[in-house]
């Protein structure tokens, strides 16, 4: 399913779907590393390299390297694939200051194709039922919860038969901050809330923090979160990449700084690895960024009486070829809504 959205020029709401979509983070990391790119050089580079490596924490965020992995249906593929682009996963926790408890509000995973022409990110619901390794099945966000990030990264190669390359965690508090760094965000919201309109919205830091959070008052609960969160990161995203903001050196360090500081990272995923693929990205537009859901068939209840969201096990196999094959684009294109 591919997700489409209103932006500041278009000034007109997003079209109608027949299901709820999603996307996340990562690009917000990737568009603030495309700016120093684009307005650093020499000593101001040399400074923002060193503000990034300064902030950025690595961790062990992945399993132990496995051959193969074992998919839903019981068949088996090789891992790696080559030549098929590569796989971050993206964790994001909506914990508040104090809270101790493990939580993972965001599960994304960003494909980008070996071409480096497009970006794909696909949101899995946090309460997708699947099977957990080692374990029973639940939600998917269980697996963080169990075992961390390398449970959750092995729970996904086997979802869909793929290698995680690279995962990244951060937390909803840092929405605050870039917000604010960029002087405030456009975003179109689908249904208003407490101090939100519906229809076009200028979003300070708290407002936005407010905006990604909510859920209670709307219509279908996480799942309009979910909208809401991937509405406000392309809007994000696109202010960050915009004249004003990347030739000015100052708001570029703010932003770099509020989009790293709390950021945990593999400890393979160097800021060098972070900074080429960011500048191999350089020429990606609005359109070549596309939001997808994990395929799931509807709501239910689990055995300990939990609501669910059910597995599509032919969609999701669909979608794990999709990313083994490195054909994404041929994949969201047969699920676009007309």
């Amino acid at each position: 399913m591919l997700d489409d959205f209103a932006t500041e020029d278009s000034g007109t709401p997003p079209r109608a779907r027949r299901k709820p979509r999603w996307g996340r983070r990562f690009l917000v990391v990737v568009a603030s590393v495309v700016a120093l790119a684009l307005v650093a050089g020499g000593g101001f580079l040399f400074f923002l390299n060193q503000k990034v490596s300064g902030n950025i924490t690595h961790d062990d965020l992945l399993p132990k390297a496995a051959p193969s992995a074992t998919l839903p249906d019981g068949s088996s593929v090789a891992l790696p694939q080559k030549d098929v682009g590569e796989n971050y996963l993206i964790i994001g926790s909506d914990a508040r200051p104090g809270d101790t408890a493990s939580r993972s509000d965001v599960i994304v995973i960003v494909h980008v194709p070996e071409d480096k022409k497009a970006v794909q990110l696909i949101h899995f619901p946090r309460d997708l039922y699947v099977q957990i390794p080692g374990r029973k099945k639940d939600k998917i966000n269980a697996a963080y919860a169990y075992g961390g990030a390398p449970l959750l990264v092995s729970t996904l190669q086997g979802l869909l038969g793929v290698k995680i390359d690279h995962v990244a965690k951060t937390d909803f508090e840092g929405f605050k901050r870039m917000t604010d760094a960029v002087g405030g965000v456009r975003v179109y919201a689908e249904e208003s809330s407490d101090g939100i309109q519906q229809g076009w919205n200028n979003l300070d830091g708290t407002q936005a923090l407010a905006f990604v959070r909510e859920r209670h008052e709307l219509s279908e609960g996480d799942i309009s979160r979910g909208r809401r969160q991937q509405a406000f990161i392309k809007a994000l995203m696109l202010k960050v990449l915009s004249r004003d903001v990347i030739t000015n050196p100052v708001t570029v360090t703010k932003f770099i700084g509020a989009a790293t500081d709390n950021l945990v990272v593999d400890k393979a995923l160097s800021v060098g690895t972070m900074r080429s693929e960011a500048i191999s990205l350089r020429n990606i537009r609005s359109s070549d960024v596309v939001f997808i859901t994990a395929p799931f068939t509807g709501f239910g209840t689990a055995p300990d009486g939990g609501s669910i969201d059910i597995l599509d096990e032919p969609g999701m196999a669909d979608l794990g070829k999709a990313l083994r094959t490195d054909t994404m684009d041929e994949y969201a294109d047969a699920t676009v809504t007309p």
